[in-house]
């Protein structure tokens, strides 16, 4: 039985690549590295805002200044909405899931941004306030299963009865790291740094929103 369905944000509920890319990429030109392709920025996202800008620059060969991050998260908060879309048919699937289990939302992404993006996307309404964990708060970020536990217990339901659906391999060590179950998804742009042929019977992955609704 899965009573609690915990998920990442971008690359799993949404699609924000493109104004993560600009942003990053903006930061880059204005420090005097060249841009890189979106793709290729898609590929460093997961490990919260600090590791991102990191590996943009060292993808770039190009030092970061002191400032990267604090200019990286201003650029990012002008352009948070401005291609960032729900996957096809993530709210009705939210709909219908939060009729069997109760949602949460675990991301690394900084809290208030994602709940700008939630609330912008009309996503807001089917997590609430105290089921959505981002990266910068007093819990680790993940793979450390802390904020995935936290979760669970406020929720009063064991970690073999939670679900994690996230699109990366962060994600999946999360899972294995408090013992609950794992969904990864396969159209999420991180789902490209899943070691596949590692993964456990019993650990699932979908091809787009809507298979959730079969295995959930």
């Amino acid at each position: 039985m899965i009573r609690l369905i915990v998920f990442d944000l971008d690359g799993t509920l949404v699609d924000s690549r493109r104004d993560i890319a600009r942003a990053a990429n903006a930061l880059l030109e204005s420090s005097g590295a060249a841009a890189l392709p979106e793709d290729a920025i898609g590929r460093m996202v997961g490990d919260g805002a600090g590791t991102l800008v990191a590996r943009a620059f060292a993808g770039a060969g190009h030092p970061a200044p002191p400032d990267a991050l604090a200019r990286f998260l201003t650029l990012y908060d002008e352009r948070l909405l401005d291609h960032t879309r729900p996957y096809p048919h993530v709210s009705d699937v939210l709909d219908a899931l939060g009729a069997r289990a109760m949602l949460a939302v675990l991301t690394n992404k900084p809290l208030a941004a994602t709940r700008r993006v939630l609330d912008g996307l009309d996503l807001a309404r089917h997590f609430p306030a105290d089921r959505v964990v981002g990266g910068d708060g007093p819990l680790p970020r993940k793979p450390s299963p802390a904020g995935l536990l936290h979760l669970a217990e406020a929720a009063g339901v064991p970690p073999a009865e939670v679900v994690l659906v996230g699109d990366s391999a962060i994600d999946w060590r999360t899972a294995r790291a408090a013992d609950a179950r794992i969904c990864l998804a396969r159209y999420g742009f991180g789902f490209e740094s899943v070691p596949v042929d590692e993964m456990a019977p019993g650990e699932w992955v979908v091809d787009n929103p809507l298979e959730l609704l079969k295995i959930l």
